[in-house]
Order: C-alpha cells, then sequence, then structure tokens
C-alpha cells in the first residue's frame, strides 16, 4: 500500500469514527436522561440502562481518541498537539474545530471525574457530570460546520436525526411525567444536594401479606 492509499485510508477512517462518536453521544444523553429517569428501558433492567450508558460514553472516547489522533497526523488537516488540548488556536477554521477541542476537553473531564467518583463525591461528581449535556452540540455544531462531510445530504440527515432524538429527551427530561412517580406531588422544601425536587414514595396498591398465624399446637414447628 502506498502513502498516499495510506493516508486517504487514515482520513476515511477518522472521518467515519467521527459521525459514529457523534452517535454514541447522542445515545449516551439519551441513556443518561434514562438512567435519571428510574425507568427501565425496553428489553433493558435498570441497571443495565445504567451500565450501556457507561460503556457508550468509553466507546464514544476511544473512537474521539482516533478521530483526534488520526487527523493529528494527517498532512492536510494541519492540526498540532496543542490544538488538540486548547480550543480555538487552529490554522484551519478556528472557531468550529474548537468547539471540537472543548468537547474533548468536557468528556475528558467527565470521564476523570467518573473515574474518581468514590473520591470526590455525589455533589462534585454530579455538577462536572453536568457538562456532558454541553458536550453533545458542541460536538455537533463542530461537525457540521468544520468537517468535510458537512454539505452531504446523509449528514445532514444524520444530524437532524439526533437533534430531534436530544430534543425529545429533553422535553421529556422537564416534564412532569419523567420521573417513574412524576405525577406525585413533590415535598414541598426537599431538595437533593445539586437541587432537585423530592418526592415521595408512592403508596404501595395494597399491603403486602403477612404471615398467617402460627397454629397453637405448633411449637417451632414440631406438633406438640
Amino acid at each position: 500500500m502506498t502513502s498516499r492509499a495510506l493516508i486517504d485510508a487514515a482520513w476515511y477512517t477518522a472521518r467515519g469514527a467521527g459521525v459514529v462518536c457523534l452517535l454514541l453521544l447522542t445515545l449516551v444523553v439519551g441513556l443518561g436522561i434514562a438512567a435519571r429517569s428510574g425507568r427501565p428501558l425496553p428489553g433493558l433492567p435498570r441497571f443495565a440502562v445504567a451500565a450501556v450508558h457507561r460503556n457508550a460514553a468509553l466507546l464514544a472516547v476511544t473512537l474521539l481518541g482516533l478521530h483526534v489522533g488520526l487527523l493529528v497526523f494527517d498532512p492536510y488537516a494541519q492540526l498540532r498537539l496543542v490544538d488538540v488540548v486548547l480550543p480555538f488556536t487552529a490554522a484551519y477554521r478556528p472557531l468550529w474545530v474548537g468547539l471540537g477541542t472543548l468537547a474533548l476537553d468536557l468528556l475528558v473531564a467527565v470521564v476523570v471525574t467518573s473515574l474518581l467518583r468514590h473520591r470526590l463525591g455525589v455533589v462534585a461528581w454530579r455538577l462536572v457530570h453536568w457538562a456532558a449535556y454541553a458536550i453533545w452540540p458542541l460536538a455537533l455544531l463542530h461537525g457540521l460546520r468544520s468537517g468535510s462531510d458537512a454539505g452531504q445530504g446523509w449528514f445532514l440527515a444524520v444530524s437532524l436525526l439526533c437533534a430531534a432524538a436530544v430534543a425529545a429527551l429533553l422535553v421529556w427530561r422537564v416534564s412532569v411525567a419523567f420521573t417513574e412517580y412524576g405525577e406525585l406531588r413533590v415535598m414541598p422544601g426537599r431538595t437533593d444536594p445539586v437541587g432537585h425536587p423530592v418526592r415521595p414514595l408512592p403508596a404501595p396498591d395494597r399491603a403486602w401479606p403477612t404471615a398467617p398465624a402460627r397454629p397453637a399446637e405448633w411449637d417451632g414447628g414440631v406438633p406438640r
């Protein structure tokens, strides 16, 4: 394989990794909202939603690293190592490339704080984790304005599909019916550590059955 063929292969791989990374980030946002609601998804129990959310985020980081790494070594992208860390310093479309760099920095911060969650505490971790909501629009704008596929119909269709999905999820996120027991009255004056209102647990439909009374003639399972 010639050097030209290798360069072309790396270029197409970087582009494909970027598109798949956008799809994964959309999935991560959706699963994060679903996990927050406490509801299971079709075919997935509650604990599996969080596990798939975490693994999708790690896979997105891997593909993002592949996307950036290949572009650093691409002679046409003209991307320097400093451009990967510091936003808005690239020679090519600094604003739109800088948004991608900013999304990368935020994603790394979210992953690192998630790995150190047991040391940071829930409140600090959650405050940083809110940055995940900013990563997705930054990545979308980066792809739409700086990617070589930005003018392609298929990429616009993928971007619109991702935008519609996230918009619908955000509408659900702020709705009263978001949590599993969202129709219940909010407990006045009660919030969690990051300010979310605390809702009371629903009353059970019926009481749990109690064990039948032991016959008087029985003592320890041995009839007298």
